[in-house]
This record gives structure tokens, sequence and C-alpha cells, in this order.
């Protein structure tokens, strides 16, 4: 069984990522990659994307305070100032690092290191990473409507040329299809509820899952809406300047414009839905394809969203390791756990 979880949760994502980067880069020269890395490129962009990149994670940490106080307020033991922000982040910092080999491991990862530092329960962590995901999810979806109106023909092209779009999907499947697949998610949902009530673990899982549903109705108590909407704001403000600052470091995407860099943005975001190490393969794909219907050629879309991409991730582990040391010099609060 153990040997088993780690095929599909470690080497399949592994393999589906370097499956798709070798289909994209098999026969490419190489060499032509290094004179763009060592002399083409400006990599004081690149380095000047970097503080937003990790502005976003700071950020991300500063507003999941917001979202745990309403959840650890009643009542809380005498831990002084707990959770602490410093952990927060440092939680933030290792959880993307985490996903690196596991991917969305890192979402149980900064839970449990809040867990361990300051004594906050796991399953009302847990509840509001649930709740951020929630609000993450419908800004980016707001933000791609958006988009979808304004870039139409763009996207229409991007979906026909890769095979996603809407007409596609559905005619894969017939009535029937549907039928059988709903009555088969009842079936499957109402034999685990029975089989869950047979188990002696039935009480645990319903406590934890008790306190994953404070921590997914905490958002209505945060004291500070307004704070709570500017920090999200900023949050995918900072991810998209990290990402379109590294525009200006190519001649071929420089001239693009923002408009360029928000589309492929929200399309590699959706992209990284896909359970890969940081989205690499699909991330790569998705960007790519967009790229080339804005006119950059095909070999330097590819040249972009590979550095691109390396670099931005070599940074997530810097921030990884650097949270790693930074926790183990930090005291651990009253091991109790908040309630």
């Amino acid at each position: 069984m153990k040997i088993g979880s780690v095929i599909l949760k470690v080497l399949m994502p592994l393999l589906l990522g370097a499956a798709i980067l070798y289909w994209m880069y098999r026969g490419e020269d190489w060499q032509q990659l290094w004179y763009v890395m060592t002399v083409e490129m400006d990599w004081t962009w690149m380095l000047l994307s970097f503080p937003f990149g990790i502005m976003a994670q700071v950020v991300r940490g500063w507003r999941w305070r917001q979202t745990l106080d309403p959840v650890l307020s009643h009542p809380r033991p005498p831990v002084p100032s707990s959770p602490r922000t410093s952990v927060l982040i440092h939680s933030i910092f290792l959880s993307y690092a985490a996903s690196l080999v596991i991917p969305r491991v890192g979402e149980f990862t900064r839970c449990g290191v809040l867990n361990r530092y300051d004594g906050v329960s796991f399953p009302k962590a847990l509840g509001t990473v649930v709740t951020e995901r929630a609000i993450d999810t419908l800004l980016v979806m707001g933000i791609t409507s958006v988009m979808l109106i304004v870039e139409m023909s763009t996207f229409g092209t991007f979906f026909r040329q890769t095979g996603t779009d809407l007409n596609s999907i559905l005619h894969r499947f017939s009535w029937t299809g549907y039928f059988v697949a709903a009555v088969s998610a009842v079936a499957i949902l109402v034999m685990l509820h029975f089989l869950l009530r047979k188990l002696s673990i039935y009480n645990k899982v319903r406590a934890t899952l008790s306190g994953i549903w404070q921590g997914v109705i905490s958002l209505k108590d945060v004291r500070n809406i307004p704070l709570f909407v500017c920090a999200t704001i900023g949050i995918w403000l900072c991810y998209f300047l990290h990402y379109y600052l590294t525009f200006f470091c190519f001649d071929f995407t420089a001239n693009l414009g923002i408009g360029c860099a928000l589309v492929t943005f929200i399309v590699g975001s959706i992209a990284v839905v896909v359970p890969t190490p940081n989205g690499a393969g699909p991330w790569h794909f998705a960007v790519k394809t967009m790229l080339i219907l804005y006119g950059v050629a095909d070999v330097h879309a590819l040249y972009f969203v590979l550095i691109v991409h390396t670099v931005q991730t070599m940074l997530v582990v810097v921030l990884g390791i650097y949270a790693w040391l930074a926790l183990n010099f930090t005291k651990r609060l009253n091991p109790k756990t908040i309630e």
C-alpha cells in the first residue's frame, strides 16, 4: 500500500510532467537555449520580478491570519501572539516547496507546520485553507470571464487548437453516459457513508470534517473584510507582476503588451490545476500555445516558458529551504492544540 501510494503521489505527477516536457522539447537546440540565457536575455528584469514572487507568498501568510483569527477566538489557551506571523509566512514558503515534490500536499504541509509550532488545530486550519482556495478560484474565474469577453477570438482559437472547446468535450459523452456517471457517483457516496458509519474512525472523521467546516465558514467572521479583499487582490497582483516583468527579459516578448501577459497568465493559472510539480508540462504547453497565437515564434515561445518556469521554480525552492532553516530555529509554543 505504501509503495503504491508513493507511485501515485510522487512518480505519476513527475512522469506526467516529464512526458509533456519531453514531447515539447525533443530535438531542440540546447546550445541555442544556453546562448539565449547567457547573451540575449536581460536578467535585470528577472531579478526585479523576484520581490513580487516573494511578496505574493508573504501577503498570503498575512491574509491567512485573518481567516484563522475568528476560528481560534473561542476559546484560546494562554499562548502569546499565536499563531505567529513569522510561522504563518514560513509555512507558506514551505508549502509551495513541498508541492514541488508531491502536488497539492502544500495545503496540508502549512497546516501541519502551524499545528506543530503554534498548536493550531489542524482541521480548523485546513478549513480556512479551503476558504482561501475558494476565494482565489472565484477571483480567477472572474478575471477569466472578463478576459474571455475581451479576448474572445484568441481564446476561441486556443480551445480549438488544444481540443478543449466545450463542443469537443460534450460530444464525447452520450445522455446514457451522463446518467450512468451520475448514478455511479451517488452510489459511491451512499456506500462511503454507510462504510464510514461501520468503521471505528467514524467519529474521528466526523470531528475532523466539523473542524474543516468551521474553517470554511470563518470568512463571515473576518474582522476587516476590506483588508481581506485588498490582500486577496494584492496576492494575485504580485503573482501577475512576478510573471509579467519576465516579458521584458526577451526581445520577442517585450512588446507584446499587458493584455497578452494577462491572458497567458490566466491560461497558465488554469493549467496548473493538472497535478504536476508546479504545473510543469501543462503550464509550459498552455502558455507556449497562447504566445504563438500572439505572434511569437514557436522556438522563442519554448525558450520563454522553459526559462521563466525553471527560474521561478528555483525561487520557490530557495524560499522553501530558507523557511525550513528558519523553522528549525523557531521556538515551539504551548503544545496544547488551539481549539
